[in-house]
This record gives C-alpha cells, structure tokens and sequence, in this order.
C-alpha cells in the first residue's frame, strides 16, 4: 500500500516562501508521475504542477515562474518550492501518485498539507 506524507505547510505572509515535501512509501517511487494538487473548501481540487519519472514538468498558469516541483528518487520525496506567494494561494495542498499502465491507472493521494498567504 503506497502512503503519501505531506509536510510543510505553513501561515507565510504575501510575497513569502515555502518549500513543500511530500515522502512516499510502499512503493517504486520513481515510476510514477508526481503531482501537487490543491483545495480551497467549496472548490474544485486543482493541479498545480506535475513531474514525469524522466523529470518533465508541468505547471498550471497560475503558479508559472513562482512555482518549482522537483523530486528525489533516491529519497523517495518529492517537492514544491512556492516563492512570490499571494493570499489567492491559500489552500490545502495534496500530493499524488499516478501511473497508467495499459487500462490500469495506479492513483494515490496524500493527506493534505494547510498552506495560508496572509498579512
């Protein structure tokens, strides 16, 4: 079974950083594609970054230039280094795990980690 552990969350005032983790177990770490979803209550979760097992990245329109999602096969993390924050990036942030092997599609969620833009 494939637990996801988010840390990093945080209350960060406007213009601030933070640096997300996410450690993963259970599992081949880095077969999977990663992804950082977000959920504001009463929303849709939305994605916003994905990174592939061979490193290609993908950021949603809102976070490019200010976001970063990297990963470590060796130590089985991934992250997402949020710079420039604004109050409209407040909202839990959920880590994934995603592979699609023929019809099969392999998909884990972790538990959330609060992130709060505030002055």
């Amino acid at each position: 079974q494939v637990q996801l552990v988010e840390s990093g969350g945080a209350l960060v005032q406007p213009g601030g950083s933070l640096r997300l983790s996410c450690v993963a177990s259970g599992s081949i770490f880095k077969i999977y594609t990663m992804g950082w979803y977000r959920q504001d209550p009463g929303k849709q979760r939305e994605l916003v970054a994905t990174i592939t097992s061979n490193g290609f990245t993908n950021y949603a329109d809102s976070v490019k230039g200010r976001f970063t999602i990297s990963r470590d096969n060796v130590k089985d993390t991934g992250y997402l280094q949020m710079n420039s924050l604004k109050p409209e990036d407040t909202a839990v942030y959920y880590c994934n795990l995603n592979r699609r092997v023929e019809l099969v599609e392999y998909n884990y969620w972790g538990q959330g980690t609060q992130v709060t833009v505030s002055s």
